[in-house]
């Protein structure tokens, strides 16, 4: 990377993130998890169980939050989309999980996709009720989408203390109108940097209108990689955000470039560390996984949960979709032929593992 001026690091000292005054203190360490399958599944009739402590004793299922919230968890996210066809982790979905959260107790992010399905670095699709929409309609959807969400909360008596501006957008969201990369020299690709970056301040700002002291995350991938090139861009082109968001999955070597566990988690350590110290602002591991019944699984989230720990504004962790075991998978996955997600957090008899144990039970060092 090349040498940043003086001038330019001591901009980075108040730039930052977009801080808000009278800042309280610290809050409690996140142990949460990404529950957002959890209505479908239940639908589907999956039931969850306390750990076997004796194979001759019938258990009794128990709902899933109370289960993990009674293990130590404290906090919830949820994603919501659109329009999906499905229904699920639409608005409606949400609300109702994001109730049952509330009513545990329990701290809560929303994860708003501004898509009718999954985004991430691969798919940022256009919803497809804002497809003919221009850049200065555009804005406006995404305004009124995060007002929509974040005032039915409220009208429900529900505060959630985080909300995601987008999920995992190193390259932009809503594409084509707001794809990026790291060629900064590119004209168009400076064109595309102002729309994303004004898109996500339209719902930055949206947000604070209905809760005023709601942390926004800017949320991206892959925990270990250094993209300074991103937050760069993403302030000098008027970005907005409270907290950083980031993915984890050390032990998906094929996304990693096949480095190994042991990189994986020493570079994300490193890479929330320089974040925290560059742009002044807490980050959160909103994602990380697992491989489910895997033994090594235990010696990996051992080891990450140490060091992000360990980091004064690491603000917690968030296991991604901890309920699923036994192969199930979601309705839609079925058409596209894809497998069941083989991270989950659950045994095949639908009791929380170790790894889960573990996270649940972790605090700052």
């Amino acid at each position: 990377m090349k040498k940043l001026s003086i001038l330019f690091c001591l901009t980075l000292l108040v730039a930052g993130c977009t801080t808000k005054t009278n800042t309280p203190p610290q809050p409690e360490w996140a142990r949460g998890a990404d529950l957002s399958w959890l209505s479908e599944m239940e639908h589907d009739g999956m039931l969850f169980y306390q750990p076997a402590t004796d194979a001759a004793v019938e258990r009794e299922a128990e709902d899933c939050i109370s289960l993990l919230s009674g293990m130590g968890m404290n906090a919830v996210r949820l994603r919501v989309w659109v329009n999906h066809k499905t229904g699920w982790s639409n608005l409606p979905d949400m609300l109702g999980l994001a109730q049952r959260v509330a009513n545990q107790g329990l701290r809560l992010m929303v994860d708003i996709h501004y898509s009718d399905f999954f985004a991430d670095p691969n798919h940022q699709d256009i919803p497809e009720a804002w497809q003919s929409y221009d850049y200065e309609a555009m804005l406006q959807a995404v305004r009124h989408h995060t007002l929509d969400v974040l005032t039915a909360l409220k009208n429900a008596d529900i505060e959630p203390e985080w909300v995601q501006v987008g999920n995992e957008t190193p390259y932009g969201m809503l594409w084509p109108m707001a794809k990026v990369n790291d060629q900064m020299a590119d004209s168009i690709n400076l064109q595309a940097w102002d729309r994303y970056a004004g898109l996500t301040a339209a719902g930055y700002k949206a947000a604070k209108e209905v809760f005023p002291n709601i942390t926004v995350i800017v949320h991206v991938d892959n925990a270990y990689e250094r993209r300074d090139w991103f937050w760069q861009a993403m302030k000098e082109h008027g970005g907005m955000w409270d907290m950083i968001g980031l993915s984890h999955y050390p032990m998906m070597s094929a996304w990693n470039g096949g480095k190994s566990w042991q990189e994986m988690n020493e570079l994300a350590e490193a890479n929330i560390r320089r974040l925290i110290s560059d742009w002044q602002c807490p980050v959160m591991v909103a994602e990380i996984g697992m491989f489910n019944n895997n033994a090594l699984s235990d010696t990996v989230m051992t080891d990450f949960i140490r060091r992000a720990t360990a980091i004064d504004s690491c603000a917690g962790i968030f296991y991604w979709e901890p309920e699923c075991y036994g192969g199930w998978r979601p309705a839609e996955y079925i058409p596209l032929g894809w497998g069941s997600y083989n991270m989950g957090a659950f045994s095949d008899d639908g009791a929380p593992t170790e790894v889960m144990r573990q996270l649940l039970s972790s605090d700052k060092q």
